[in-house]
């Protein structure tokens, strides 16, 4: 959950915010989103979105063609050293010297942020320690995993205890276990007052992580909000009722449209209806069908996900959709 902000400016404010390539190709075409201070804000969307070039711009490696953004209260291109003291930044590209070990990059990180000898060492040793990397200190980072690298690329990017942190599809390729552990990582680092502003395709991670997420689609953002909210404007969780062999259809959809609006085009032994109050339409179901003496196999709360919501607004779906699961869209009831 988002900290409630004492500061008069959002963490993140662009307006209008565009940036163009050779052939006069918009990559970000009139961009406007806002990101409160302490929250996580899931910036989601496919390859080819826009979702990089948004954030390159944001951290000052790319100038924007036009538009503004302000980033920490301060001008990406007019004031770029200042929004540089306040983030931190791991981007997938993220270049480590693969003989160096973690501890040396995370003590020359220090010193280039004009630490002194003593505070980069205790400020390394923090650090490895909350990534779970105090063991691995010393071993080059070319021996590394995937997620000890992105875990090593999460500290170098904390060295100087920033106000904004940018994640550049921080869990692309990682094993579940490495993914949850940087997860559990993110959620930390924002209970402890940084802004997050984390870039995915992957609807699971938006859906743990994110206070609010922001669509893009062709360079622009085409719908925001909480998961919740986004996920609502798509339509109500459905009840579906997958009856006992033999059992009377016509019957059971008489008795379930008392409980809620019927669903068409269903299978022949399932009957479906709009569930506005989720979980809690489930023993309603069981027992007007019971008072009915209709057998019944089993009974799902399918509720929209992400992806019903990136389908609806932009015509296609993501990558990582198959991904996603929502822990309360099904629930099973034998009669």
């Amino acid at each position: 959950m988002a900290r409630t902000s004492t500061s008069s400016h959002p963490a993140v404010a662009v307006r209008g915010l565009e940036r163009a390539f050779k052939g006069g190709i918009k990559a970000v075409d009139g961009l406007d989103l806002e990101v409160r201070e302490g929250e996580i804000y899931g910036f989601l969307g496919p390859n080819g979105a826009g979702k990089t070039t948004t954030v390159r711009m944001l951290v000052t490696l790319l100038r924007p063609t036009a538009g503004q953004a302000l980033v920490a209260g301060h001008d990406v291109v007019t004031e770029a050293d200042a929004v540089r003291r306040n983030i931190g930044v791991a981007l997938q590209e993220a270049a480590i010297d693969p003989l160096m070990t973690g501890r040396e990059l995370l003590r020359m990180q220090g010193a280039l942020h004009g630490m002194r000898g003593g505070e980069a060492r205790r400020r390394s040793e923090d650090l490895l320690e909350r990534v779970g990397l105090t063991d691995a200190g010393d071993r080059r980072v070319g021996q590394y995993s995937g997620g000890m690298r992105r875990r090593l690329d999460l500290a170098m990017a904390l060295v100087h205890r920033p106000k904004v942190l940018f994640l550049d599809e921080p869990t692309t390729g990682l094993d579940p276990t490495s993914r949850n552990a940087l997860w559990r990582e993110v959620r930390g680092l924002n209970a402890d007052g940084t802004t997050v502003f984390l870039t995915t395709q992957y609807l699971e991670e938006a859906e743990q992580l994110a206070d609010r997420v922001g669509i893009i689609a062709g360079g622009s953002l085409v719908a925001e909000g909480t998961p919740g909210e986004l996920k609502a404007r798509v339509g109500e969780p459905t009840l579906n009722v997958h009856l006992a062999e033999g059992a009377d259809v016509p019957a059971a959809r008489e008795a379930l449209a008392a409980v809620g609006p019927l669903v068409e085009n269903q299978d022949g032994g399932c009957v479906a209806i709009r569930a506005a109050r989720g979980q809690a339409t489930v023993p309603v179901a069981v027992r007007v069908l019971d008072d009915a003496g209709i057998a019944v196999e089993s009974l799902e709360v399918v509720s929209p996900t992400l992806d019903d919501v990136f389908a609806a607004v932009t015509g296609s779906t993501l990558e990582g959709a198959a991904q996603s699961r929502d822990p309360d869209a099904s629930a099973e009831a034998v009669a």
